[in-house]
């Protein structure tokens, strides 16, 4: 038994990693505002971790073998963090994004398309941090996210006190209520109804992840003992016409689709420049991943079954 340290898990699949880390007969200690509480048995902290008295004051005298920390946004929440978890936990496990490979929000290594980005392309050791941006902003924070991912990334890995990783997640997807985004959703809706979805010319592929994969993923993480960043995503990508071919299957219509020229806004999932990353390094540490079209058609059908009919 260990005792592990959830900062958010309130919902999709850091609910989901919650209730499994306390089957797998873990002490389970929660932290987060208070919207939702953990499951029975599991401790429940209630205090906003952006404030960072409150926060050192709830921990009190409690001390934790790994910290999985869901909601770190930006350098700011990260040094708290550091500050606060300093002396208090051995491993200290981020959930970062796939965002931090994206070349339209920073300067980075070109990869050639069809090549899968690996966790070098950025290095949180050597980026550089800048604590006096206006991260408390919320327009801000949602128009540079990727940003603060890569600099709280930055923050963290240069903690003194604890061992720490980031599991970089690629998109992910769930089926009906376990989707939060409602972007297969928004597929979905808009292939049964007949409606037009917006794609690039040169549409690339991506990467997916299900949520109950990206659980037992950083599962795994808490229990492990490498550092630095790794990748997160099922094997096969896919572009934006390979999914919806496969919610068309099933939908029993033909997907309607308008081109745009690159470089414009386009629907979620349809990219002109690449990032699609590489699991390889998650596999040689001895994570197993699904492949994408495993999971996908399935996720699939419950949104289908979720969703009101087209003449409703």
């Amino acid at each position: 038994m260990q005792r592990i340290c959830v900062i958010g898990g309130s919902r999709y699949f850091g609910k989901l990693l919650v209730r499994r880390l306390q089957a797998a007969g873990h002490q389970v200690t929660v932290i987060n505002r208070g919207s939702t509480p953990p499951p029975p048995g599991v401790e429940h902290l209630v205090v906003d971790r952006d404030d960072e008295a409150a926060l050192t004051a709830a921990l009190a005298s409690r001390t934790f073998d790994v910290v999985v920390d869901q909601v770190c946004y930006t350098p700011v929440q990260a040094a708290i963090a550091a500050r606060a978890f300093a002396g208090r936990t051995r491993r200290y496990v981020m959930t970062s994004t796939i965002e931090v490979y994206d070349p339209a929000t920073a300067a980075l290594p070109t990869v050639p398309p069809g090549t899968p980005v690996t966790e070098d392309t950025v290095d949180p050791a050597s980026w550089r941090v800048a604590m006096d941006l206006p991260w408390h902003d919320d327009a801000y924070l949602e128009a540079h996210y990727a940003e603060g991912k890569r600099q709280a990334e930055a923050v963290l890995a240069r903690a003194a006190g604890f061992e720490f990783t980031s599991v970089r997640s690629a998109h992910v997807l769930g089926g009906g209520a376990q989707e939060f985004t409602g972007r297969l959703a928004h597929y979905a809706g808009r292939i049964t109804r007949g409606e037009e979805i917006t794609v690039h010319a040169k549409a690339l592929p991506t990467v997916f992840i299900h949520y109950q994969e990206l659980a037992d993923l950083l599962r795994w993480a808490t229990m492990a003992d490498f550092t630095g960043p790794v990748n997160a995503c099922s094997d096969g990508p896919l572009d934006v016409h390979d999914l919806a071919a496969i919610i068309a299957t099933q939908a029993g219509r033909e997907p309607v689709y308008r081109t745009v020229p690159a470089g414009d806004e386009a629907s979620a999932f349809s990219f002109d420049r690449h990032y699609a990353m590489s699991n390889a390094r998650a596999k040689e540490l001895g994570f197993s991943f699904a492949h994408t079209t495993d999971w996908l058609p399935g996720a699939v059908a419950e949104t289908l079954t979720a969703a009101p009919s087209p003449t409703a």
